[in-house]
């Protein structure tokens, strides 16, 4: 299946030029349910990792006892995905309710070793923007499913690179953990289907002189919009003979609505599941990522965004 992202509604660098140092790719994922290989990219694996090596693990102490049990989040997952577009049924319902009862597993100490669940496997044959250690061609992705670590409390990340062709014999099963922090740190397997785009830095990133002129043009946007709001006549015929004619009216009335454009939501970070091209500090303010030892400043890899 091949999944592409439509156009931008403008060409952002013809209107500022500048923007053209200031332009990277992108591999957009486009994931999607699905149970992939151990020789595939995925989100939430099978992994192509090696039976005789040693499955990361999280040796923080912190409360690992007590969550959502993944087999709980599964079965709500399920349930609610089988019964999309209509109500539950009564022994779905009756599953739903028995699926929010068991949330601790009492002999996981806060010191025991914590599987970490497989995030992302990636290899750079789907993923043009992934480039990784010499010679090394497949990134593995797992993180703690607690939000716990650190002082600003988030999650624990860890990344593998390895030469795929140097991987005999698959470990199977997988470890995981018996229990997540929040269910959304619990990713759901999925296929993914690549796409290269291009985008553009985040605004608090560009030069001052640039934002300002980014911020003039889309106050001017906004402006237009305004005018043509208030030219425009929302309502549709009062008079249909059937609904058809009634949702062809909307369409036509839809149709006509004025476009707002704003460069943060339609022209710079791509959006979803992505892998290389410009991190988006929407949720904090743009910091320096150094590394811990050397001090070189980091690329973001931006699987998740």
């Amino acid at each position: 299946m091949t999944r592409t992202t439509p156009p931008r509604p403008v060409d952002v660098e013809a209107v500022f030029p500048a923007l053209g140092q200031h332009r990277r790719t992108t591999t957009r994922l486009h994931p999607r349910q699905g149970t992939a290989k151990p020789e595939e990219s995925s989100v939430a694996g099978p992994l192509l990792w090696p039976a005789d090596e040693p499955w990361p693990v999280c040796t923080a102490v912190h409360p690992k006892g007590t969550g959502h049990l993944l087999s709980d989040v599964r079965l709500r997952r399920r349930v609610q995905d089988e019964a999309r577009g209509r109500d539950f049924t009564a022994e779905e319902r009756r599953l739903l309710d028995a699926a929010t009862r068991g949330t601790h597993v009492p002999g996981l100490r806060d010191e025991d070793p914590l599987p970490m669940p497989a995030v992302a496997q990636l290899y750079a044959r789907d993923v043009p923007d992934l480039v990784g250690p010499e010679g090394q061609d497949l990134l593995q992705v797992f993180w703690c499913p607690f939000e716990v670590h650190g002082p600003e409390r988030t999650l624990d990340v860890a990344l593998r690179w390895r030469r795929s062709a140097d991987v005999g014999a698959v470990l199977t099963p997988q470890p995981e953990p018996p229990v997540a922090g929040r269910e959304e740190c619990v990713p759901t397997p999925c296929v993914l289907h690549p796409e290269q785009v291009v985008e553009h830095e985040y605004l608090g990133l560009l030069g001052e002189e640039l934002q300002e002129e980014i911020a003039e043009w889309e106050e001017g946007l906004l402006g237009e919009v305004d005018e043509e709001d208030d030219a425009y006549d929302s309502s549709a015929p009062a008079d249909h003979a059937t609904y058809e004619e009634y949702e062809a009216a909307m369409a036509a009335v839809r149709a006509q609505e004025p476009e707002e454009i704003d460069y943060m939501s339609d022209l710079s970070i791509a959006p979803g599941w992505k892998a290389g091209g410009f991190a988006s500090w929407h949720l904090t303010d743009p910091a320096r990522v150094d590394c811990p030892a050397c001090g070189t400043p980091m690329p973001s890899l931006n699987p998740v965004t």
